[in-house]
């Protein structure tokens, strides 16, 4: 090998620039897991490389033992780390090692709170493990030349994490990476043999490809003494290299599925649970699956990589491949490795091919039982739900299969404890209905205060039914697609007309019916008062405190919902109200014996402050402010 030529230097990008900051000033927790993070590299590369070989047998130049070599040099205070996977070309050094390649980088950097112990851990989210070698070197040196190109294309990178890296031909016959640390003078510790071997058994035995690392060993006499010039260098696997999720369950520990988690998703907190299967028959295939405990930042960004890493027959195929859990289980984290796919596989193929499919449907049942089983720990699946939960409510309308499972799973808000936490479930629900009840009453809002205080409540807070208090943007979608749980329908309490079922009398509902009679003069008063602005008026038992609310018609889309579709400057039809007013109370009987001056505003005003209760918003604001003046002057 000889020194770099035609160098140049160049900027780090600029969220790199801050990246590297925030590594060499702030992060000292954690920071043996550096050579987790370009062990875990090595190995990838080391599996493209053998991907890449099924077609192109020459790639491995005549070596086609992958490995992981670690070597340090305690005199020169250097670590150096190696390869014979695929390699990297300049341009492959360049994106890989200048710029932060994943989606949402401004709002990683937004969750930097200089605390380190919480950026150690938001570090591991984003697949920047190679930037984790600046936490322990002043210097870093890569060297690497990607399988198939001449010796001569060979490139050197070099930085001190300063805000720009030097990068330059190199002359290499190896193919593969090779990365030196120059340690800094605090971080010593590492070029040890024992400190390193522990290390690699600590974090890194669960990898597939062998870690090995140097052993020098003397030939001695008959007498026991070492013969002076006879040292031998021999290179030993320090770590199980066994696929973790061949093995049997049996013999695999917590730790290490905890370890194996770390590898695949690059994220350092421990998960929340696993799932580990394997299935033979028709389908032939291994999976293991994770529930992480922290969600990705692009965890919203449905076109953002998700999946599994997927292995056939223990080849590497392919990091991300989204074609074996639907979107609303982007959140699991895993492997899967199958007998039943050709090892040529391709994303294109996957697309088309049956096998797919039932492996799909296979995991995704997997993937449920594992969450439904997580739910009987309440505190650890409150964590998951406080994270994962907006995801999982996608769920119902994606996947109709599934639909009653997934049910089982949401999480509500309710009257049962008027708290915002979401905690409550259908199951919880179904067990406190009343004697007579029928339905599962809700209410969406814009927000948990005010879905809380919405004056549809009144008459299910007077008689003790329980109301499931929605206010996630997605929640009116998930409602539309959600209509039945354990033989009872979901009603939306501020759309069509009440029906509490048995739960009222026969005395209750003809005392209504004679209030409506009672009142038919002052509807019509209303209606032809407020004319276009609604499409009907009449008088309503659901309202004890208020003195009006507005209805929508049963299948009419709710406020929430208008207001993100026109938001996202969706055109939508017009839609009538339907307004009801509470007989009995004061406002209402003004209203009545008002005179005809004043009697349109009163109409017009208590429909507004309908609206307004509602979370709608008035048309014309001011003509409200005005006749709400002319009434407080009057």
């Amino acid at each position: 090998m000889t020194t770099a030529t035609r160098e140049e230097t160049l900027g780090f990008q600029t969220e790199v620039k801050q990246l590297l900051h925030l590594m060499i000033n702030s992060l000292y927790s954690n920071r043996e897991i550096f050579l987790r993070e370009l062990i875990s590299n090595a190995a990838d590369a080391c599996d493209k490389l053998r991907y890449a070989a099924l077609d192109n047998d020459a790639l491995y130049e005549g070596d086609s033992e992958l490995r992981v070599e670690i070597e340090h040099d305690s005199d020169a205070g250097t670590v150096t780390v190696r390869d014979n996977g695929i390699g990297m070309s300049r341009d492959d050094v360049i994106a890989n090692l200048g710029t932060i390649a994943k989606s949402g980088t401004a709002e990683f950097l937004q969750q930097l709170s200089g605390e380190q112990q919480k950026d150690a851990n938001l570090i591991g989210q984003f697949g920047v493990g190679f930037y984790s070698s600046f936490i322990v070197a002043d210097e870093v040196t890569v060297r690497t030349r990607k399988a198939g190109l001449a010796a001569g294309e060979g490139v050197e990178w070099r930085s001190a994490g300063e805000g720009e890296f030097t990068i330059g031909e190199l002359e290499r016959e190896a193919h593969g990476t090779e990365i030196v640390l120059h340690l800094k003078e605090d971080a010593k510790e590492f070029a040890d043999d024992f400190r390193l071997q522990n290390l690699v058994r600590k974090y890194s035995d669960h990898i597939e490809v062998p870690v090995k690392m140097p052993r020098t060993e003397t030939a001695k006499d008959d007498d026991g003494n070492e013969v002076e010039g006879s040292e031998v260098t021999t290179w030993e696997t320090v770590n199980e290299a066994t696929a973790l999720w061949v093995r049997p369950k049996n013999e695999i520990s917590d730790d290490e599925y905890k370890a194996f988690y770390k590898h695949v998703s690059h994220d350092f907190s421990d998960p929340l649970t696993w799932s580990h299967n394997k299935v033979e028959g028709k389908l032939e295939y291994t999976s293991l699956l994770y529930v992480p405990g922290r969600a990705p930042f692009d965890l919203y960004e449905r076109d953002g990589a998700r999946g599994v890493k997927l292995y056939v027959q223990r080849v590497f195929i392919m990091d991300d491949a989204e074609q074996f859990l639907p979107l609303y289980l982007r959140f699991i984290k895993g492997v899967l490795d199958t007998r039943d796919l050709s090892l040529n596989v391709s994303r294109e193929i996957l697309q088309q091919d049956p096998q797919v499919e039932k492996i799909k449907s296979a995991l995704t049942k997997r993937s449920l039982d594992m969450l439904k089983k997580l739910s009987k720990d309440a505190e650890t699946y409150q964590t998951f739900w406080n994270t994962f939960g907006s995801v999982l409510k996608e769920g119902p309308g994606e996947d109709p299969g599934n639909r009653e499972n997934i049910a089982g799973l949401l999480r509500f808000s309710s009257t049962h404890t008027d708290s915002a936490t979401q905690d409550q479930s259908l199951a919880d629900y179904v067990e406190r209905m009343k004697e007579g009840q029928q339905k599962i009453y809700y209410i969406v809002a814009d927000g948990f205060n005010a879905a809380k205080s919405s004056p549809h409540l009144e008459i299910f807070r007077k008689k003790g039914i329980e109301v499931l208090l929605l206010s996630d943007r997605i929640d009116e979608w998930l409602m539309s697609h959600l209509t039945e749980f354990d033989g009872k329908s979901l009603t939306d309490v501020a759309k069509g007309e009440l029906d509490l079922g048995d739960v009222e009398d026969e005395e209750e509902k003809k005392a209504q019916e004679e209030t409506a009679r009672d009142k038919e003069d002052l509807v019509k008063r209303v209606q032809e008062a407020l004319g276009e602005s609604v499409q009907e008026v009449k008088v309503t038992h659901r309202l004890t405190d208020s003195p009006a609310c507005v209805v929508l018609p049963e299948h009419e889309m709710g406020f929430q919902m208008r207001r993100i579709m026109e938001a996202a400057g969706q055109p939508l039809p017009e839609v009538k109200p339907i307004l009801e007013l509470n007989p009995g109370h004061a406002l209402v009987n003004r209203l009545e014996n008002a005179d005809e001056a004043s009697f349109s505003d009163l109409a017009h005003i208590l429909l507004d402050q309908a609206i307004i209760a509602e979370g709608g918003h008035l048309e014309d604001p001011a003509a409200y402010v005005k006749r709400l003046n002319g009434v407080l002057t009057a």
